[in-house]
């Protein structure tokens, strides 16, 4: 019995899948790994998970990350609704080209373009600031797109009405629209949470001496081994970033899938 082309098509999915997410599975395994090192399974152990809640430098690593993440995914939210409303409404020639060129252009010339920036233009002193700048420049494109996806699938005739019934276009604004957004400005503040709590490549750019993030933690680990308790860590910041995800597609499923 020959096979169709269906099954070809399910085995070359099953063999990609297989290669995106086994590491990740390995990676999840070694985290119990009752060893030092992970050149072979000795046996289970949840113990470097308890060896993370007294490591200092994991855990200001941490608090900065989360620091970061939340002000920048806040203000992100607030300047990427204002950008997405208004693309959506007055279409302006510049502001998509502004708002979307740091989604578009690779993370590693924005990191390079930033730094030259604080550097050689702002003369400032790269840290916590820089970073939360950076964080905010490459999430509120997409916080932008978001909210324009939303806008796009809705009634203009609502708008409309509100304003012949005599509502001012604060009220408007209060009453009507930011109610319907509302779903769209929650996926996007939860997805720009996960991209700056993510974020390595334009981080390392910008994060200057002294000033470490969870990523920049992990990435300083792994340079002198890969042991459990990187392994545990990035088991847990996977959890994190899965689970956001998810909270945000459940806000904004079609926003989020019009974002691809």
């Amino acid at each position: 019995m020959k096979a169709g082309p269906g099954y070809a098509i399910w085995m070359a999915a099953l063999a990609v899948y297989a290669f995106l997410y086994l590491p990740l599975a390995v990676v999840v395994l070694f985290s119990f790994n009752d060893s030092a090192l992970n050149a072979e399974w000795v046996g289970f152990t949840t113990g470097w998970y308890a060896r993370l809640l007294h490591d200092r430098d994991m855990l200001q690593a941490a608090a900065n990350s989360l620091i970061i993440a939340i002000l920048a995914s806040s203000i992100a939210t607030v300047l990427g609704g204002m950008a997405g409303i208004a693309m959506h409404r007055y279409r302006p020639r510049l502001l998509p080209f502004l708002a979307l060129t740091p989604v578009a252009m690779p993370e590693i010339l924005v990191g390079v373009s930033l730094l030259l920036f604080f550097r050689q233009v702002l003369d400032l002193t790269l840290g916590l600031v820089s970073i939360l700048i950076a964080h905010i420049t490459f999430s509120l494109g997409f916080v932008a797109v978001i909210v324009r996806a939303r806008l796009a699938g809705m009634d203009e005739s609502i708008f409309e009405a509100a304003r012949d019934l005599g509502a001012t276009p604060w009220a408007a604004f209060r009453r009507i629209t930011l109610p319907l957004i509302l779903p769209a400005l929650a996926a996007g503040f939860l997805m720009a949470f996960t991209l700056s709590i993510d974020d390595f490549v334009i981080t390392f750019f910008v994060a200057g001496v002294g000033v470490v993030t969870l990523p920049l933690q992990i990435y300083s680990m792994i340079k002198v081994a890969v042991t459990p308790e990187v392994n545990a860590v990035s088991t847990l910041l996977m959890l994190l970033t899965l689970s956001v995800v998810i909270v945000a597609s459940r806000f904004a499923p079609d926003t989020l899938k019009a974002r691809t």
